[in-house]
């Protein structure tokens, strides 16, 4: 079991049916999102949010797939969300600590790629000029903050304890992930990017695998995020903030398995080797120190 030993009172889907309906969930919820943007103008030709007004509406479709799975979680499987990893103490502390890693990690990744020569810098801290585009990045950074806790509400605390209490954490490890990298996956998606994808989730279920929670890693992921999208002027998960950067313009040179192209740093090969080499240091910990939740009884469930 994972954060909360607590017996489920109603259906717990088997485990190879849960990323299915994770994924139905996720289709059902943000269509109708989606399908408004485009109605609007604010998605590009490959239906990716233009502009920060973009990101910031975009909000809406993450926050149904929260509620439906909230929602699943409380009448169809009856447990607490304590359950599916909003639980533990010093919660703030522990995603302002993710925040801040997610913050130097991108930064270290993006210094990694400049020296090495995929970056070259063309302009300083752009955005302290223009107290619009400071707005938009502070409100950029709620957005993300949504999105990224909202994405691991669903995938490393939901279906991660889903699989975990009806089959065991190498199931849970991988078909939570696979489920994740499916559902960012286009006809355009590269195969570092399925890769880095993958490895990303691994990463962030080794988090809360360790730590018995999701603060941490939601705030991590938010950190990442934001950082990448507005630090440096460059793309993001392969979408465009529109904004001038925070901390230093950057423009992509020499060969695209370094700054990652029409992607951004995420791919890059310095992000497939971080969050590789962090995955193992997080997968080995675990091994060697059980999460904190006390084993008890529960109602039939294999974990």
């Amino acid at each position: 079991m994972i954060f909360s030993d607590e017996p489920a009172k109603g259906w717990i889907p088997p485990s190879i049916a849960a990323p299915f309906i994770c994924i139905f969930i996720f289709a059902i919820s943000m269509t109708p999102g989606d399908l408004g943007l485009q109605y609007l103008g604010l998605t590009d030709e490959k239906g990716s949010p233009v502009g920060p007004l973009g990101f910031c509406l975009l909000l809406a479709s993450f926050i149904a797939v929260g509620l439906a799975v909230a929602g699943w979680v409380r009448w169809v499987e009856k447990r607490s969300l304590a359950s599916v990893g909003l639980c533990g103490e010093r919660r703030l502390k522990k995603f302002l600590i993710g925040l801040a890693l997610g913050i130097a990690m991108m930064g270290a990744v993006v210094t990694a790629i400049a020296l090495s020569g995929g970056y070259r810098v063309a302009d300083l801290a752009l955005a302290f000029a223009s107290p619009a585009a400071l707005g938009w990045i502070a409100l950029l950074l709620a957005c993300f903050t949504v999105q990224a806790s909202i994405e691991e509400f669903v995938f490393r605390g939901w279906l991660f304890s889903t699989i975990m209490r009806r089959w065991n954490t190498t199931a849970a490890y991988i078909l939570s992930s696979a489920a994740f990298t499916f559902l960012h996956f286009s006809p355009r998606t590269s195969l570092m990017i399925l890769a880095m994808t993958f490895i990303f989730a691994i990463f962030a279920c080794a988090w809360v695998r360790r730590s018995n929670s999701i603060w941490g890693v939601m705030g991590w992921h938010t950190g990442w995020n934001w950082f990448g999208g507005t630090g440096f002027d460059v793309p993001i998960t392969g979408l465009e903030s529109h904004l001038p950067a925070l901390v230093v313009k950057l423009v992509p040179v020499g060969p695209a398995y370094l700054h990652g192209a029409g992607e951004g740093p995420e791919g890059s090969v310095f992000t497939l080797a971080l969050l590789t080499v962090a995955s193992l240091a997080l997968l080995l910990r675990a091994r060697s120190r059980k999460p904190n939740a006390i084993a008890l009884p529960h109602s039939g469930h294999q974990p």
